[in-house]
């Protein structure tokens, strides 16, 4: 019976932690609807006036970007900004052939009269933080616009943005990310749910009531004053930007998030180029709870309810543990419910994740509606949608554990890019892009055994019990199965 009281305790308080999590973001739901009944008032620089038109510095982090940098300097050319008051680096890391082609578009900018400067290092210390830290110390403007090279912001991009650092207070303006490849295949299509979740109900929800959110480390801009306060860029986790948000607003700095700025950017259209993103996120995002948890609860003038919303924000990578958990976990547990009829009243705590993902199911929604606009035929099309991410969120449960195991237990590890495709349709090809990984990771063979494991439990359902099966977790588990089934075939047939 001891094996089967601890079964029961860690499924339990996992669910437990899956519910807590979900009513936060139930109350950011609730902030959300509040602020978008709110009409904008913050004060703006007037950028007609030449004397209101402050210094700006882009900059651009690359690393071995051969598809996409004729297309990144293409459009950040077209940045609509007076050339007296602009810069534009190219913080380039590169070790291949990118380098020179780089160069060459480079010196065709600089023809038009563009402020562009190629600026390359000896070495890759502290990967995107270090390039970040090491331009910022030439940079001429007041405020450093940053984006990665897969991003494509509009030509107004600036004059929408920097007015808002008229109010002293605002260290940093971040806006919401877009997808040109949304509609690519299932995969982009997770991500991009999955991202506007975050760029809509978790980041003004947050930031409408003072709570801290983060700079997701491209399409926003910085106030250089801000980032020397906060204690410059540091690459001692895989998330710098997280990092230097929390420490900036620890700082009293201020972060205004425009949903209504859309920044386009470009999905991973292959499952190991998601990995890698993922895995750095969920990593990163671990380390950062260890670094900041300590500072934050020191603070003392920092509000309680916004205390809890960072632990919540720090450890949202954390409840792929908790998933993982819960999923191993509830194969035994239905057995255990079905052997034992004393411990029946435990067996009510698995109301929670019944009401955990009807709270997830509401929130998205909302999220959905914003961007598709509601209706009855939208409505069905979001319920395929919602279960399809959840299925293959927990597809990638076991992969997204293990990064967060090691972010929590200090595993250091390089800072692994993700690969850029230039993709936009279903026409366009990534077969012969050279910075695909090749070798599939020795994880893939144990999600296709979970896969098979999950079978398993769908079978347990027709065979527990003595009342002809129990089959309250049949859903669960199927999910479960058509996660990890997805992201094992994907992983072995795309060879990513």
């Amino acid at each position: 019976m001891i094996l089967e009281y601890i079964i029961i305790i860690i499924y339990s308080v996992s669910l437990l932690l899956i519910f807590f999590y979900a009513l936060a973001q139930l109350n950011l739901l609730s902030n959300y609807l509040r602020q978008k009944k709110k009409k904008e008032q913050a004060p703006k620089f007037d950028l007609s006036n030449p004397n209101e038109i402050p210094y700006v510095t882009i900059q651009l982090p690359v690393y071995n970007e051969l598809y996409v940098m004729k297309r990144l300097l293409k459009n950040i050319a077209k940045i609509d900004y007076p050339k007296d008051k602009l810069e534009i680096q190219v913080l380039d890391d590169s070790t291949d052939e990118s380098v020179e082609t780089t160069a060459k578009h480079i010196k065709k900018i600089q023809e038009k009269g563009i402020d562009i400067q190629h600026i390359r290092r000896t070495n890759r210390q502290g990967f995107k933080a270090g390039a970040l830290k090491e331009g910022l110390e030439i940079a001429k403007g007041e405020y450093i616009a940053i984006f990665d090279a897969d991003f494509l912001p509009e030509s107004d991009w600036l004059l929408q943005t920097v007015p808002y650092f008229k109010d002293p207070e605002i260290g940093v303006v971040q806006t919401r990310w877009g997808h040109i490849n949304r509609n690519y295949s299932t995969l982009t299509k997770i991500q991009a749910f999955a991202l506007d979740a975050h760029f809509t109900l978790e980041q003004v929800g947050r930031n409408s009531k003072g709570h801290f959110i983060n700079f997701n480390g491209t399409a926003g801009i910085w106030r250089k004053e801000c980032i020397y306060d906060a204690g410059n860029w540091e690459g001692d986790t895989l998330t710098e930007d997280l990092d230097l948000s929390y420490r900036a607003q620890l700082k009293k700095w201020k972060f205004k998030y425009l949903e209504d700025v859309v920044t386009p950017a470009e999905l991973p259209v292959i499952i190991s180029a998601a990995r890698s993103q993922q895995f750095r996120w969920n990593k990163g995002g671990a380390e950062n709870f260890q670094k900041m948890m300590p500072r934050i609860f020191s603070t003392s003038n920092i509000r309680l309810k916004t205390k809890i919303h960072s632990v919540l924000h720090l450890l949202n990578s954390s409840m792929f543990t908790c998933i993982f958990l819960v999923a191993i976990l509830s194969i035994p547990m239905l057995y255990i419910k079905n052997e034992y009829a004393h411990l029946k009243n435990y067996f009510y705590v698995m109301s929670f994740f019944v009401a955990s993902t009807l709270i997830f199911f509401i929130c998205y929604w909302h999220m959905y509606k914003n961007i598709y606009g509601g209706g009855f035929v939208n409505f069905f099309k979001y319920i395929g949608a919602f279960f399809t991410f959840f299925s293959i969120a927990m597809g990638f449960s076991l992969h997204n554990t293990i990064a967060v195991l090691e972010g929590h237990f200090g595993k250091k590890s390089e800072f692994v890019r993700t690969p850029k495709f230039n993709i936009k349709t279903i026409k366009d090809s990534w077969k012969n892009n050279k910075y695909i990984k090749k070798r599939p990771s020795v994880h893939v063979i144990i999600e296709g055994l979970l896969a098979l494991y999950f079978v398993f439990g769908m079978y347990s359902a027709f065979i527990v019990g003595d009342q002809g099966g129990d089959f309250g977790l049949f859903p669960f588990h199927l999910m479960l199965f058509i996660g990890f089934i997805y992201v094992f075939f994907k992983s072995i047939f795309s060879k990513a």
